[in-house]
């Protein structure tokens, strides 16, 4: 299969509200993909589209090699899915909950389930209904992963767990990955945990794709320099297109760049001064990856 899932031309509106907009998107076998945005920007929408939960307004959109609307169970079977609320049946233990779902995967892994209620700390007996909101979500985690799903879609799935089992998480995900040669989709506002497992990232913003891009490639893209004057003051503000945010004091300086158009060492000579230089990390280029789609 070349590809997970694929849209060509999707958009999705309700009513005067326009959800998805012309997008274009592919996603290959075997890749871990952060889906980011504000609010409002789609990526719920575009989950939705993708597990064939509403019908496009525009365009197609495929899942596993066929139309996403016309997902049956011999595809379903190979997708695990933790939506952003969560709803499950709130009178059955976890345990009862766990052996129902069970039922509906022939590959259903017991072990698996056993490893994770342990590393999760998630007690068997306790009544759904009755679970934390952290809790629910690692029973959702659970259900997800136990039939070795080969595509695993998580909507802000750690939101409301402690750092801790957080990080328990991520490896375990890391894990999948290898184990099932599984396709992840994580669409999460914790960017710093996304970073950490992510190979490429696509960023949404009202409605449209901005940014669709290996998350190395970013790294190498945007950095932090710290600018000190070899002698007189800093200019008041550098005119310089790649330089995307300053702030500057005196002698010294901080600047957020555009590497992939700046070339450090003419700058440094052009106005006298030294550079250090950082690369960001995601939550700091975050909000530059919006910048960009506004201008």
């Amino acid at each position: 299969m070349d590809s997970v899932f694929e849209a060509k031309g999707l958009s999705k509106r309700f009513d005067d509200v326009v959800a998805l907009d012309d997008i274009d998107l592919e996603i290959r076998p075997q890749s871990i993909v952060g889906l980011l945005g504000k609010n409002g920007s789609g990526k719920t929408t575009l989950l939705g589209q993708l597990m064939g939960l509403q019908l496009p307004t525009a365009g197609t959109s495929r899942t596993l090699g066929k139309l996403s609307s016309q997902l049956d169970h011999e595809e379903l079977i190979h997708i695990g899915f933790v939506p952003q609320e969560i709803r499950l049946l709130d009178w059955m233990t976890v345990h009862q909950h766990l052996r129902y779902v069970s039922c509906f995967y022939p590959e259903w892994d017991r072990e698996r389930q056993r490893r994770l209620q342990d590393e999760l700390e998630l007690e068997s007996g306790a009544v759904v209904g009755s679970l934390s909101s952290g809790d629910l979500q690692k029973l959702a985690i659970i259900l997800a992963v136990c039939h070795h799903p080969s595509l695993l879609i998580l909507d802000e799935p750690v939101s409301d767990l402690d750092p801790i089992v957080r990080g328990r998480l991520l490896e375990f995900l890391l894990e999948l990955l290898q184990e099932d040669r599984a396709t992840i989709l994580v669409s999460s506002h914790v960017l710093r945990d996304v970073e950490k497992i992510v190979d490429r990232v696509v960023c949404l913003d009202h409605g449209r794709v901005v940014t669709d891009t290996d998350l190395d490639e970013l790294k190498e893209r945007f950095a932090e320099w710290i600018v000190l004057a070899r002698h007189d003051s800093l200019p008041k503000e550098f005119e310089e297109t790649f330089i995307l945010d300053q702030e500057i004091s005196g002698r010294e300086g901080r600047l957020l760049v555009d590497r992939s158009q700046a070339a450090p060492e003419n700058f440094a000579a052009t106005h006298q001064l030294e550079i250090s230089s950082r690369s960001l990390n995601l939550e700091e280029i975050f909000p530059l990856l919006l910048e960009e789609s506004e201008v």
